[in-house]
């Protein structure tokens, strides 16, 4: 089974061409930004959490302060580096566990910062969900309802557009919300070329 990242920046509309892709063509996707904050939970994770960077990372048994965490992360470098290498093996090996009871002839990884965390050869292909500047704006707008100069603040921490494009195996173009089918080509084209499809 073939292991395929899909990333894109912040308003590129990636999370519906997964969605699309799970839908139409029945292909598994892992959602790590949704599992990454599981592995908070998991008791070894926690347990070395709590170790390197006290219990204030925690309000409850079920809920991390992420205000705290934010302000830990974003003024200390080694502090970021120490929590992804704490967190990065436990969602790795959840994302292994995960594929291993997938029935399909290849899984999708989402992840927004592939690049940026230099994850790209963990994988056999990577996919590039891109848009103008001006729709990710909007739609980032829209989704988290914050002023344009949070969503601009937010851009800068991943790593511009032009640059992924070229990394990128494969770069599925997302500028209209309301032409699925369209998109849907697209999809179909990468599922083809990425010769992923088993017949």
């Amino acid at each position: 089974m073939k292991k395929i990242a899909i990333t894109g920046n912040i308003g590129s509309g990636k999370s519906w061409v997964c969605e699309l892709w799970s839908q139409r063509l029945g292909i598994p996707v892992y959602n790590s930004d949704t599992a990454a904050k599981q592995m908070y939970f998991v008791p070894e994770v926690r347990k070395k959490l709590v170790e390197h960077f006290s219990n204030a990372i925690y309000l409850s048994d079920t809920e991390i302060d992420r205000k705290y965490l934010a302000d830990l992360v974003f003024h200390d470098e080694t502090a970021q580096r120490d929590l992804e290498g704490i967190l990065y093996p436990a969602l790795f090996l959840d994302f292994e566990q995960w594929m291993a009871i997938q029935n399909a002839p290849y899984v999708l990884f989402e992840s927004a910062l592939v690049f940026e965390k230099r994850l790209e050869k963990q994988f056999d292909a990577i996919i590039m969900v891109s848009a103008s500047e001006a729709t990710r704006l909007r739609r980032a707008m829209l989704r988290d309802h914050c002023d344009e100069a949070t969503i601009r603040a937010r851009m800068t921490k991943q790593w511009p557009e032009e640059g992924k494009r070229l990394l990128a195996d494969y770069v599925i173009w997302h500028e209209n919300d309301d032409e699925d089918e369209a998109l849907m080509e697209q999809i179909m084209r990468v599922h083809k070329f990425c010769g992923l499809n088993p017949q």
